[in-house]
């Protein structure tokens, strides 16, 4: 945790691919060692540990422009195979090394050191050669701290692998879910869509042929009023030539009243019957003329509506169109089920021409039967009597070949369970363990040979359903019961292994524990004996004529007994700190702390107005035992007392000049 501590080596450092057991063994205790940046860190660094006594702390100190030990020509030096960012500590790491050389195996690790005995050779497997020792046997492939490490990186470049992976199977697979999900609306849109596309294209055929009928009702009521109009308008134009004659004459008559009165009254009477009949067919005319005004208005309006349920029928027949494609579809979809089914109707014809063929031959052996009615009736009890014994044959025949069929399906079964559950050939298996094979039977606890009996089905058969019995009982069979109980026995080894290295460890802690207690109690005892005498020493001379000393709250504990400081000034009968004064409690603390020093010296003390609460009388006193600390060690008192400061070597004070704080100090000559 100090400043300056970055990492460790195997972090920082990269090793070819092959040597990390070489490098591992070469470097030994400094192989996962943490790397300090500069000489400075890793002094702090091993004083906290020195203080926190946290053990042995190994630190790789981090030198640029090291120079490695030289290496032979022809040799490989170990500092080769490293590489790193941080040049410093690769350079480092290299001098430690040293004279360090990789070779291949501990033949040519022989040759080396022969040649050239100042290096060390370090092999693949991780042994170490020199000419004084050898390091090295066997152990777990790729257990050093290097290849842990490279492993440990490659685990987490694949995890993030997986990870990116998996990120993008979850981004497209949210995508494909929504497109799913749209694709089954659509489906099922599409269907609602064709179902009321059917209902409205068989509602506007419906309503089409409603008004087909009425547009033909229509014309046939205009084409049967045309003759009728065609008429009343000859007769309208015969009454008005009629009319015309009749206005000329009575003009005629008008100019000559005399001669045409009778023709005038002849004339009044054809007038009058001429105008009837005009006001008739006029009467007609307008009936006709409204008659067909109606029917050429129920003609338009039918038309208009012929016309917009022609547009109409035209969507439905183009939504019909669309209706007959997907039927197409269906149809060619299905045209593989036709297909089947006219093989099958294939195959039933084949069968029904058999079944033709049969009936044929059945019909020429009745015609024969008749033709020979004689020989079949003397035949008839013969025929009846083989009819049953082949009848009897042919259900023998077929209960044979039934059973052999379940005999040859049964045999397929025990070769399958043969191989399956026993792993052998059936062959083996009949070869071995056939009836021809003698029975052994094992006496439980004896070492001889077993005996054996003929093989007997039904002692067997009992034999195995008892076999069955216990192997249910015993339940199923774990094939890696040998391993387990191997991986098993190996833990409790490692475990006991363990335990009596913990057990042998707590015995020697707490042999230490107990050699530490004791060297604490007589550390304290001493200490303690020397702190009181002192104490009686100083108490006397701040408080001239009292009494003080310090006594143990549990003589017989000293790990756990505890202190108590007796006091009784002169002219008191008082011994408790809680009844005394401010200035004597302030007084026997001082008391105290002077004893402390006075028995376990120190290179310098500092105290901050300490004589505060003494009056004039004690501070001479105090002042006194301060002159005789200072000869043989430094005192530095923070005080507001003049007298304090007149028995100083020095002062040191602070004070504002300017707005801006300064410390001034002056050495006083004696």
């Amino acid at each position: 945790g100090s400043t300056g501590i970055e990492g460790s080596l195997p972090e920082r450092l990269h090793v070819s691919d092959g040597w990390d057991e070489a490098i591992a063994a070469a470097l030994g205790p400094w192989a996962d060692a943490a790397v300090a940046t500069h000489p400075g860190a890793a002094v702090d660094a091993l004083r906290a540990a020195r203080e926190a006594e946290t053990g042995t702390v190994r630190l790789v100190v981090a030198a640029p422009g090291t120079r490695a030990a030289g290496v032979p020509d022809g040799l490989l030096p170990a500092g080769s195979a490293l590489s790193s960012d941080d040049d410093a500590t690769l350079a480092a790491v290299r001098h430690i090394l040293g004279a360090v050389v990789l070779v291949e195996d501990l033949a040519e690790a022989r040759a080396v050191v022969e040649a050239h005995p100042q290096v060390v050779a370090a092999t693949r497997e991780g042994d170490l050669l020199a000419a004084t020792h050898a390091v090295g046997g066997s152990g777990e492939e790729g257990s050093s701290v290097f290849a842990l490490q490279a492993a440990a990186e490659e685990a987490a470049r694949e995890v993030d692998q997986a990870t990116l992976s998996l990120e993008a199977v979850r981004f497209e697979l949210g995508p494909a879910r929504e497109r799913v999900t749209e694709a089954r609306a659509r489906v099922a849109e599409t269907l609602s869509e064709l179902h009321a596309s059917d209902a409205a294209f068989s509602a506007s055929t419906e309503r089409l042929g409603q008004l087909a009928s009425a547009i033909r009702s229509a014309h046939a009521e205009a084409d049967r009023a045309a003759p009728a109009i065609g008429r009343l308008e000859g007769e309208i134009a015969e009454h008005e030539k009629e009319l015309a004659a009749l206005v000329e004459r009575l003009e005629i008559a008008s100019r000559e009243p005399d001669e045409a009165e009778a023709d005038l009254r002849q004339a009044t009477e054809q007038r009058d019957a001429a105008s009837a009949v005009a006001r008739e067919a006029r009467r007609v005319e307008t009936e006709a003329r409204l008659r067909l005004r109606t029917v050429e208005e129920r003609v338009a309006a039918i038309a208009g509506r012929a016309a917009s349920l022609q547009s109409a029928a035209d969507a439905e027949r183009a939504a019909r169109r669309r209706a007959e494609e997907r039927e197409r579809r269906r149809q060619r979809q299905a045209s593989v089920a036709n297909e089947t089914r006219e093989r099958a109707q294939q195959a039933l014809g084949a069968v029904e021409v058999s079944l033709e063929q049969a009936a044929d031959a059945r019909a020429a052996s009745e015609e024969e039967r008749e033709v020979h009615t004689t020989e079949s009736a003397r035949a008839r009890t013969r025929i009846d009597q083989l009819a049953a014994e082949f009848s009897r044959v042919t259900d023998a025949a077929h209960r044979d070949e039934v059973a052999r069929a379940e005999q040859r399906l049964r045999i397929e079964q025990y070769e399958e369970k043969s191989i399956a559950e026993l792993g052998l050939d059936p062959q083996v298996l009949v070869e071995e363990f056939g009836p021809h094979v003698p029975v052994p039977v094992f006496v439980p606890g004896s070492a001889d040979e077993p005996e054996t009996h003929p093989f007997v089905r039904g002692e067997q058969e009992k034999r195995l359903a008892r076999a069955s019995k216990d192997l249910e009982r015993l339940g199923k069979v774990n094939p890696l019961a040998l391993e387990e109980h191997a991986a098993l026995a190996e833990r409790h080894q490692y475990l006991t292994d363990q335990l009596a290295d913990l057990r042998k460890s707590r015995m020697d802690l707490l042999e230490i524990v107990r050699e530490i207690d004791v060297h604490v109690e007589n550390v304290f005892a001493e200490a303690f004996s020397d702190t009181a005498r002192q104490f009686e020493q100083v108490f006397t001379r701040l408080f001239p004529g009292g009494e003080g000393k310090l006594v143990l709250t549990e003589p017989e504990d000293m790990l756990a007994t505890g202190i108590e400081i007796e006091a009784r000034p002169a002219g008191k009968k008082v011994k408790r700190l809680s009844l005394l004064s401010g200035g004597e409690r302030s007084l026997t603390a001082v008391a105290l702390l002077i004893a402390i020093f006075k028995a376990r010296p120190s290179p310098f003390y500092v105290m901050d107005e300490v004589e505060a609460a003494l009056d004039d009388t004690n501070l001479g006193r105090l002042l006194e035992l301060f002159r005789e600390l200072r000869e043989d060690s430094q005192i530095l008192v923070v005080t507001h007392q003049k007298r304090t400061m007149e028995v100083a070597d020095a002062l040191y004070g602070v004070t504002m000049r300017a707005g801006v704080t300064e410390v001034i100090s002056q050495r006083l000559e004696r």
